[in-house]
C-alpha cells in the first residue's frame, strides 16, 4: 500500500471537466453487438412509455443473456441498433422511443469508467463511436461526472448481479 489517503488523491484527470452534449446521432445505440443492461424497474418504465404492458415489452423488445435481460438489436445499415432506436422518423437525427424512460446505461453514456480512465480511453470512446458530442458543446463540471459514474457504475454492479 502507498499510505495515500483519500484526501491526498491526486484529482481525476478531467478534474476541470469535460465538453459534451448530445448530438442526437444515435452512434452510441449502434455499431457491434452488444448489450443495454436494465433493471426490473426500468422495464416496467420503459413499458410504461411506450404505452404497453410490461409483459408484452419483454416479449417484444428483450432478450435474456446469462439469464440477465437486455434490449434486444436489430442489423441495419449501422451496425446492431438497439431495438428502441428510431432511425426512422423522417428527420436527420437518430431518437430513443422510450428516450425520458432509458436505462441509466443509456442515461450515463458517456460518463463510464472504462472512457474515464485517462485521455486516452476518452478519446478512443470518441472515435469508436464515433461520437461527435464528445468534446463539444457545454464543459460538464467534475461533480456532474462524478454523480454520472457513480449511477453508472451502481447499476453495472446492479445488473451484474447473479441473483438478479
Amino acid at each position: 500500500m502507498s499510505g495515500e489517503s483519500a484526501a491526498e488523491k491526486p484529482p481525476p484527470w478531467y478534474s476541470d471537466g469535460l465538453a459534451f452534449e448530445c448530438t442526437m446521432c444515435g452512434n452510441c445505440c449502434t455499431g457491434p453487438p452488444g448489450a443495454v443492461w436494465f433493471d426490473d424497474e426500468e422495464g416496467l418504465a420503459m413499458a410504461e412509455a411506450m404505452g404497453i404492458d410490461v409483459r408484452t415489452f419483454y416479449r417484444r423488445y428483450v432478450r435474456s443473456i446469462n439469464g440477465r435481460q437486455s434490449l434486444r438489436e436489430r442489423h441495419g445499415r449501422h451496425g446492431f441498433d438497439c431495438v428502441l432506436l428510431d432511425r426512422d422518423s423522417g428527420s436527420c437525427r437518430a431518437g430513443c422511443r422510450v428516450y425520458s424512460a432509458r436505462p441509466v446505461q443509456c442515461r450515463t453514456w458517456p460518463w463510464w469508467s472504462e472512457n474515464l480512465e485517462d485521455r486516452e480511453s476518452w478519446e478512443r470512446a470518441k472515435r469508436a463511436t464515433p461520437c461527435p458530442g464528445m468534446g463539444q458543446g457545454t464543459v460538464v463540471p467534475l461533480e456532474q461526472i462524478t454523480i454520472n459514474l457513480r449511477k453508472s457504475e451502481a447499476a453495472s454492479d446492479r445488473c451484474s448481479d447473479p441473483d438478479w
